[in-house]
């Protein structure tokens, strides 16, 4: 039921089905299946215009650069973008944003190869994690947090708002030294410019792509076995 909601654009609709079948069937065959489908269903949600009550509109003043903006909201500036289908970071006075105020976590569940996304403590979206290069000996927990979002073009790191952005590979570095979630090709990046990093975490390339846009380097990160 749930899929068919979102196969006809009834997004909200998806989500509480989906949120109401994991509530009534929290250990069910089909848990995991239904967790990922929440997943898309709230990306879907949160990157486009669909209303939704953790959305409100945000009229650009003198002075807003979209940096500031994100700042102010607490949101980053590539989901911004994305959120109202910017094609640069160039805002105009008087323009309405729909601006959400996400509270992002992440928390990495090493035997299950899961990378679990929560917002305000609620279950978000999870990603599946596809390589995993870490020393023999690792804690059972590690607490850390985003250091910083890179993102590489031909061996070199670009910065977001160049035109090299678009279509490089991105990589999420942790304070943690020996953890750099990065991506690993899958069918839309068959051909990665840059090569993985010694020790990490590897997801679909496609995967880092999405999740770097809604991290900044205040979200927490808990490591755990």
């Amino acid at each position: 039921a749930a899929a068919q909601f979102r196969q006809d654009g009834k997004l909200p609709e998806a989500r509480q089905a989906l949120m109401a079948f994991i509530q009534k069937y929290p250990s069910g065959q089909h848990v995991e299946e239904a967790k990922d489908l929440l997943g898309e269903v709230n990306i879907d949600i949160l990157l486009s215009r669909t209303p939704s009550p953790e959305k409100e509109e945000y009229i650009v003043k003198p002075g807003d650069v979209l940096a500031r903006v994100a700042h102010k909201v607490k949101s980053t500036p590539e989901l911004i973008m994305r959120m109202n289908n910017l094609n640069g970071t160039m805002l105009h006075i008087g323009e309405r944003l729909l601006i959400s105020h996400p509270d992002f976590s992440i928390v990495v569940q090493r035997k299950a190869n899961d990378m679990v996304v929560l917002n305000h403590g609620q279950f978000f979206k999870q990603y599946h994690l596809r390589e995993e290069k870490l020393l023999a000996h690792q804690p059972s927990k590690v607490v850390t947090k985003v250091a910083e979002v890179m993102a590489w073009k031909d061996g070199k790191r670009v910065g977001f708002g160049t035109k090299e952005f678009i279509g490089s590979t991105r990589w999420i570095r942790l304070s943690s030294q020996a953890y750099t979630i990065y991506s690993v090709p899958d069918a839309a990046h068959q051909v990665l410019s840059q090569p993985p990093p010694p020790q990490g975490l590897g997801l679909a390339a496609a995967d880092v792509e999405e999740l770097s846009s809604l991290v900044n380097n205040k979200t927490p990160v808990t490591i755990i076995d």
